[in-house]
C-alpha cells in the first residue's frame, strides 16, 4: 500500500531526519539512502522497517548532521613522501637535471596527504535515529492502516458479489435434472420429428446420468468455505496478502470446474461474472500485506 511519512529530531547538536515512502509491490523491497559515513546503521534501519512492513517497495531517506562532522583533518604519509622524494632525486641525478626536487613535485601525489574524518559518535546518533525512525514509522503505519480500511471495504463488497453468484449457481443447479430432461426431449424431436415415440423412462435415465456427471455440489461447498476463510483472514491480525492471493487461486479453480461440469448457459454466465469479480479482487490483494 502507498504511504509517506517523515520525522525529524535534534538532541545535543545532533540532528536526524527520516523520510519513508512506500508503493505497491508483491514483495518487500527496501532501499536506504543515507550518508556513507553512517552506512553501518543501514541494517539497523532495515530491521526496524521490516517489523512494520511485509510487502511493498519502501524507500527510506536518512539525513544526519553532527557537530564538527563537516570538518576534516589531514595526515601525511611520511614514508611514502620520503620514498617518492628520494626516487625523484635519483631520477634527477640519472638524467643530469640541475633542477632540485621540491614540495611542488610531490604534494599532489595520491596517498601522500590523506583525509582523516573526525570520529563519529555512532552510539548517540543511533539512539536519536532510533527515536526519529520510530516516530516516522508510526505515522507511516497509520497512513497504511487508513488506506487498508478503505481497501477492506472494497474487498468485502466484491466478496459479497461473489457470494451472491455462488448462491445463484446453487439455486440453478437444483433444476439441472429437469433442464437435461427437457433438453433431451427437444433434441429427439429435432432429429426425428414425430416419427419416433419418445421413451420417457429412458429419457429420465439419461437425464439423471447427465445431471450426475455435472454435479457441482462439492465445488459449491468448497467455494462457500473459501468465502468464510476470506472473511476470517481479512478480520485477523496477521498479514493476509499472500494467503488471500492463494485463496483466490482456489476460488478460480472451483468456478472453472463449475462452468465446465454444469454445461448450462445460465450457470456459465454467472461463472463468468464471478470470475470477473475475482480478478478485480486479485488485483487489489496484490497491494495488501
Amino acid at each position: 500500500m502507498t504511504a509517506f511519512a517523515g520525522a525529524e529530531k535534534t538532541d545535543h547538536g545532533i540532528s536526524t531526519a527520516v523520510e519513508i515512502r512506500g508503493v505497491n509491490s508483491r514483495y518487500l523491497d527496501m532501499a536506504v539512502r543515507m550518508p556513507a559515513s553512517y552506512s553501518g546503521l543501514e541494517d539497523f534501519i532495515k530491521q526496524a522497517v521490516s517489523k512494520k512492513a511485509f510487502r511493498g517497495r519502501i524507500e527510506i531517506r536518512v539525513t544526519i548532521k553532527e557537530p564538527g562532522a563537516e570538518t576534516r583533518d589531514f595526515a601525511v604519509n611520511k614514508p611514502l613522501a620520503e620514498a617518492y622524494y628520494n626516487a625523484l632525486n635519483e631520477l634527477r641525478r640519472h638524467l643530469d637535471i640541475n633542477e632540485p626536487a621540491g614540495l611542488s613535485h610531490i604534494v599532489n601525489i595520491s596517498g601522500i596527504i590523506e583525509t582523516v574524518e573526525n570520529e563519529k559518535n555512532l552510539e548517540a546518533v543511533r539512539s536519536l535515529l532510533a527515536s526519529t525512525l520510530k516516530e516516522a514509522l508510526e505515522t507511516f503505519d497509520d497512513m497504511r492502516k487508513a488506506e487498508g480500511r478503505a481497501m477492506a471495504e472494497d474487498l468485502f463488497r466484491r466478496l459479497e458479489f461473489v457470494e451472491q453468484c455462488i448462491d445463484h449457481i446453487d439455486n440453478l443447479r437444483q433444476g439441472l435434472l429437469e433442464y437435461y430432461h427437457k433438453r433431451l426431449q427437444k433434441r429427439i424431436r429435432e432429429l426425428t420429428g414425430d416419427a419416433a415415440e419418445i421413451d420417457h423412462s429412458r429419457i429420465a435415465q439419461e437425464a439423471a446420468v447427465l445431471a450426475d456427471k455435472s454435479d457441482i455440489s462439492e465445488e459449491l461447498t468448497r467455494a462457500k468455505s473459501h468465502v468464510q476463510q476470506f472473511r476470517h483472514i481479512m478480520e485477523g491480525e496477521e498479514p493476509g496478502g499472500k494467503p488471500l492471493n492463494f485463496l483466490l487461486q482456489e476460488f478460480s479453480r472451483e468456478f472453472n470446474t463449475m462452468g465446465v461440469k454444469a454445461a448450462n448457459a445460465d450457470i456459465s454466465h454467472t461463472v463468468v461474472s464471478a470470475k470477473t469479480e475475482l480478478e478485480k479482487l486479485r488485483e487489489q490483494v496484490q497491494n495488501i500485506e
